[in-house]
């Protein structure tokens, strides 16, 4: 009997939700000019955007919370207030800005794309999808949100606030990343003629503020009337998700190492890979078959080494990361070992430190706050 009730509640559910009228762009543009965010790198209404800005604000978004990113961007912006500014800019420099914001890739694909900007368009940026996707870093989602927002052409940009919203609203039921298709198909018929880089934004805030992933304000919303998943009740179970796979773990060890006139040994990492030239304390390779028991071999240089109780954990995409930690002190004409080098430590704030870095530093007592 509750089988059969619940496919005769599917039926009903359909039968309600082909009835509802499409979503009006109309409606949401209206929505847009009462409740838009404000936030440092969005452009005042009537004013047409800075493609520099537009530009640096998307890559830093990447996989980051604009909470994140607000104080990263004003900082780049009175550092290198034009793309040509940033493109004169030493890479160790912009790698120190970033530091902290993570995904340490992007920083280095900015830098090389200012300088493609700068040398191959006199720095102007190209204001089609095809022109700004040859460029580093620039990809698919990002190309289309420049095009939107910094030139008013209509393109079709989705991020994971965008997505939810078209899940939702067409009560897509196929998993993600199989849905991205499907996905582009239903917001291509929604990006307004007109206004198309505030529709763009306008989806943006909707998915932020009103579209959430929890517990979403569906009575606020302009959308509310058409949303079939609204109308079914079930709209806090889309996007639908395959199950997460985590990575292994992998664990290593680092050796924090103080002379006794107030430096601390550093390195930078090798250019290509994770966390390409940042700087780091020596540490041994991360791997899911460590030896604890060996460490001491790869420790940077003779010591009375100790280990710290506990370990300091970090996520990376796709593994997860326990440190070992290792602590000593040498004299002060210690000479550093190839490859590395002595930073006084009341400078080691202005070093391209990762997050991992900045945690193992804390770990051992040194260094403030992460940056997160």
């Amino acid at each position: 009997m509750r089988l059969a009730g619940t496919a005769v509640r599917k039926k009903r559910d359909a039968a309600a939700c082909a009835e509802l009228a499409a979503p009006d762009p109309q409606a949401l543009l209206a929505w847009y000019d009462r409740h838009r965010r404000h936030l440092p790198w969005r452009s005042q209404p009537g004013v047409r955007p800075d493609p520099y800005h537009v530009w640096l604000s998307e890559i830093m978004l990447q996989q980051t919370t604009v909470k994140a990113v607000a104080p990263y961007y004003i900082k780049f912006l009175k550092s290198w207030p034009t793309v040509r500014a940033l493109a004169a800019a030493k890479l160790d420099d912009v790698l120190k800005a970033w530091a902290g914001l993570g995904y340490y890739a992007r920083a280095r694909n900015l830098h090389a794309c200012a300088k493609a900007v700068a040398g191959q368009h006199r720095g102007v940026f190209p204001d089609t999808e095809n022109g700004l996707r040859a460029l580093p870093g620039i990809g698919g989602y990002t190309a289309a949100a420049i095009t939107a927002i910094a030139f008013d052409t209509r393109a079709v940009a989705i991020d994971g606030n965008i997505e939810r919203v078209i899940t939702r609203l067409y009560a897509v039921e196929t998993v993600l990343p199989v849905a991205k298709a499907e996905i582009r198909r239903h917001a291509e018929t929604l990006v307004p003629q007109l206004r198309p880089g505030d529709f763009t934004q306008a989806m943006m805030d909707l998915g932020a503020t009103i579209c959430t992933p929890k517990k979403p304000a569906c009575a606020l919303c302009p959308w509310m009337a058409p949303c079939v998943a609204r109308t079914r009740g079930d709209q806090e179970t889309f996007p639908r998700k395959a199950p997460k796979v985590e990575g292994k773990l992998r664990r290593g060890a680092s050796f924090v190492v103080t002379r006794a006139d107030g430096r601390v040994l550093v390195r930078s990492r090798p250019e290509k890979g994770l966390l390409g030239g940042m700087t780091e304390v020596p540490s041994t390779a991360w791997s899911r078959d460590f030896d604890e028991d060996a460490v001491l071999g790869a420790a940077p240089l003779k010591a009375k080494w100790r280990r710290l109780p506990g370990v300091v954990e970090h996520g990376f995409t796709h593994f997860p990361l326990q440190q070992s930690v290792y602590v000593a002190s040498v004299p002060a004409k210690t000479k550093a070992p190839a490859g590395t080098r002595w930073v006084v430590l009341a400078e080691l704030h202005g070093e391209a430190l990762p997050n991992v870095m900045r945690k193992v530093l804390m770990h051992a007592g040194l260094g403030g706050k992460p940056r997160i």
